[in-house]
């Protein structure tokens, strides 16, 4: 596992932090594709090809369902076909998914584009970054990971805006097309030479140490595993809830505070994202991960308890602020927890069982929200629903049944 022993990982020499600026692109580019730039291509197809709602909608659907199924064989690919072919074969999928949503004239091509993305997610997504950093970092390695996810965000707070304004100024093709070399062009050659795992790693070893559980073996055994329910359920309930209301969020406050405030809030909440992960990754190390995930999820639950009871748009964009302030360490916990728990030999197989289930899971919180605010008339009753989530989510993470298991060759 890790660095060798002896290797200063707060040295800027340090190789690990060139692979965390190549992680940090993928991010950029794989969530402002494939999470945050979805909403633009529903207005942009729709305008486009008079494309019903419904229909994009349901294409995100899918990839997100196809990518929570691919994810689960992350660990099977690296080992098979190693980690830079991997992630150059997402880096290709996801060029040929953005490409298509480009030129696409027809629905079977949006959904062949969208699958394309789910292959894209599993070469560049969470599973991979949090596998190759679990590799070269020990000490330092819950700051490597927020700096790395920090890329996502980002990717929504730059490259969204970008593609709005571009295809305002060349059309959304053009627009399309311009991003999609921007991408190959700058993330390409850092994947060629600043990836890869530790020089004391096997590469055909998957990630994990040499002799360890096959993949197969290693997930049968984290099914068993109640520790590893106990990290992966609090954190798909803690995403149902925050997928819920950031779905929701300008709907929610556009008739209370008007649009231009609205949007605001989302920046605000966007941007303590990004502040948020990097004051945790420079503490995180030295906390216990379980009780800093509860922490978080409790303090969601309260901006969102404040946020139901306030008009003030004061008090709405500090609750705004505070709910962001957690929104990024939701992904940054379970690979700090897994390792800790778990350990190296299954890392890639717990990792990608456990985003399988949050994606399965939290891809229902915004038809939740949306049907419980459709039968009571408001988003007081909803919201609530998701202050009650966070709170059950918060005590479930803090449960650690029995002695701590590590995964190891049987």
């Amino acid at each position: 596992m890790i660095s060798a022993t002896g290797i200063d990982e707060s040295s800027l020499h340090y190789r690990g932090w060139r692979v965390v600026m190549a992680c940090f692109l993928m991010a950029f580019f794989m969530f402002g594709f494939g999470l945050y730039g979805q909403g633009v291509y529903l207005a942009e197809l729709q305008r486009a090809h008079g494309w019903p709602g419904s229909l994009v909608s349901a294409a995100s659907t899918f990839s997100f369902l196809l990518t929570s199924v691919l994810v689960i064989f992350t660990d099977d690919l690296l080992a098979r076909i190693g980690l830079r072919s991997l992630i150059l074969c997402g880096l290709s999928a996801l060029g040929a998914s953005t490409a298509l949503l480009a030129v696409m004239q027809t629905p079977w091509q949006l959904y062949l584009a969208y699958a394309l993305m789910s292959v894209g997610w599993t070469g560049m997504g969470t599973v991979v970054i949090a596998t190759v950093l679990n590799a070269w970092f020990e000490r330092r390695r819950g700051l490597a990971l927020s700096l790395a996810f920090n890329g996502a965000t980002c990717g929504g707070i730059v490259l969204v805006p970008l593609l709005l304004s571009l295809s305002s100024s060349i059309g959304f093709r053009s627009a399309m097309l311009a991003a999609t070399m921007a991408m190959i062009v700058l993330v390409l050659p850092v994947v060629a030479f600043f990836i890869g795992w530790p020089s004391q790693m096997s590469p055909a070893s998957g990630g994990r140490p040499v002799g360890t559980a096959t993949p197969a073996h290693s997930r049968k055994t984290l099914l068993a595993n109640a520790a590893f329910w106990t990290m992966v359920l609090p954190i798909a309930i803690a995403l149902l809830a925050q997928m819920g209301f950031i779905i929701h969020q300008v709907t929610f406050l556009e008739p209370l505070v008007g649009r231009y405030t609205a949007g605001l809030a989302v920046t605000i909440m966007a941007a303590m994202a990004v502040v948020g992960r990097l004051s945790l990754g420079l503490f995180v190390d030295r906390l216990d991960p379980r009780l800093a995930c509860a922490v978080s999820m409790t303090s969601q639950a309260a901006a969102l308890f404040v946020l139901v009871q306030s008009e003030s748009p004061t008090v709405l964009l500090m609750c705004c602020a505070v709910y962001g302030f957690s929104i990024g360490n939701m992904i940054t916990f379970p690979p700090l927890i897994i390792q800790r728990e778990i350990g190296s030999a299954a890392f890639a197989a717990a990792m990608g069982l456990g985003t399988s289930i949050s994606g399965i899971v939290s891809a229902f919180g915004p038809g939740i929200v949306g049907l419980v605010r459709s039968l009571t008339g408001n988003y007081t009753a909803a919201f609530a629903l998701c202050v009650a989530l966070d709170l059950v989510a918060a005590g479930v993470v803090l449960w650690r049944p029995g002695p701590r298991v590590k995964i190891v060759a049987s």
